[in-house]
């Protein structure tokens, strides 16, 4: 380096503090924590929506091969009667949360004889979510999940990041296609909707963002009632409907 010469920066990549979970930058950042959210914008859009007689999850199934057989995508979960979840990023750490929390409400009722709360679920995916942003040989799940359900009336939807974080929202929007949706769910969202209007707006965010695109078969849906506390998915034949309508 010749006399007088600056010192360049060297980025964070080139000083290897992305190797390694455990390790912060000098910024305060855990870079691989970063990389796992990034990871979630680029997954399939999955929107909730808490409704005045229950809540909507609606999500693409992001289809990119006519050989695949579409029902067989799973992107909606039922985690108890009451409670169901849908996730953006890698469905497969998605599968292994669910199931784990599955089993969490299976012991619940096994134990209590009650059904559990929805917080409850929260809590014990976003634990397990932080401690992989703090062990090494670790490295944090690369999805984030929204979980929704009906506890003793109260309509309730959380949105966990991989980070561990949870929040709870009135209607939210991961995966591609954020920022549009999310504008479109600040300007037309009331508290007044029901589940079928839920629906439409779902319906017509995603359309906002995927235009042609947008097929009913992309399509997998749920709603959980706040009358019978019963998760169900939504039949294809209003999928298809509610589709036409926005085309």
């Amino acid at each position: 380096m010749a006399k007088g010469e600056a010192l360049q920066p060297m980025n964070h990549q080139m000083m290897g503090y992305d190797r390694t979970i455990t390790m912060f930058s000098p910024d305060g950042r855990l870079l691989q924590v970063e990389y796992a959210k990034k990871t979630v914008r680029q997954g399939s859009t999955a929107i909730g929506i808490a409704c005045k007689d229950g809540v909507v999850l609606l999500t693409d199934k992001r289809i990119v091969d006519k050989l695949v057989v579409p029902s067989s995508v799973e992107k909606i979960f039922q985690i108890d009667d009451h409670i169901g979840a849908t996730a953006a990023g890698i469905l497969s750490d998605a599968r292994v949360l669910v199931e784990r929390a599955q089993v969490k409400a299976q012991q619940h009722r096994m134990l209590y004889d009650t059904a559990i709360d929805t917080l409850s679920i929260v809590r014990d995916i976003c634990d397990l979510k932080q401690i992989c942003t703090q062990s090494g040989g670790l490295r944090p799940f690369g999805v984030s999940i929204l979980v929704a359900g009906i506890d003793n009336g109260t309509i309730a939807l959380y949105e966990t990041d991989p980070t561990g974080i949870y929040f709870r929202y009135l209607a939210t929007v991961i995966g591609e296609g954020e920022q549009v949706i999310e504008e479109i769910l600040h300007k037309e969202y009331t508290e007044e909707m029901t589940v079928e209007d839920g629906l439409k707006l779902a319906i017509k965010c995603l359309t906002a963002f995927l235009g042609k695109d947008l097929k009913a078969e992309r399509i997998d849906a749920a709603i959980i009632m706040a009358s019978d506390k019963k998760f169900s998915k939504v039949h294809r034949t209003t999928i298809e409907k509610l589709v036409k309508g926005k085309k």
